[in-house]
């Protein structure tokens, strides 16, 4: 039996597929789905949707800008912070947390109100990871130990 792997109420996140190798992730095990916080983002293509994506990753130089490609898995419905439902796009990317690698969905949002850009749910944490609550950062305290 493989143990999962124990990390707290925020850890560092990196996306393997695009230039992304340390975002402040909140763990929400309240919410189902994951979020990323995007500047903007721009639908193409009604054949084969897709979306350029533009992240904002540094609140004190929001003029920095990243854009990315992603393909739209589907449109969702979701209710957000503050209970309003709104319409999103859903789309796949690799992400590494510690030394796992796994492929989850995400909704597009603007999260510049928040502290971090990215929120993980419950389907991106389950059968991986257990949540210390009383705990952040526990991977990256783990990585400097070594």
């Amino acid at each position: 039996m493989i143990l999962p792997t124990i990390i707290g109420r925020r850890e560092y996140v990196s996306f393997v597929d695009w230039p992304i190798r340390r975002i402040r992730a909140k763990i929400d095990t309240g919410a189902y789905t994951s979020a990323l916080g995007v500047a903007s983002y721009e639908l193409l293509e009604k054949e084969s949707p897709r979306v350029r994506l533009r992240l904002s990753l540094s609140k004190k130089h929001p003029e920095r800008v990243l854009e990315c490609d992603a393909p739209v898995v589907r449109m969702t419905v979701v209710r957000n912070s503050g209970g309003v439902r709104e319409r999103r796009p859903v789309i796949e990317a690799t992400v590494r947390l510690g030394a796992i690698e796994k492929k989850i969905q995400l909704t597009l949002t603007c999260r510049k109100n928040m502290r971090c850009r990215m929120l993980l749910g419950r389907q991106a944490l389950a059968g991986e990871f257990l949540v210390d609550t009383a705990r952040k950062y526990v991977l990256t305290t783990a990585r400097r130990k070594d």
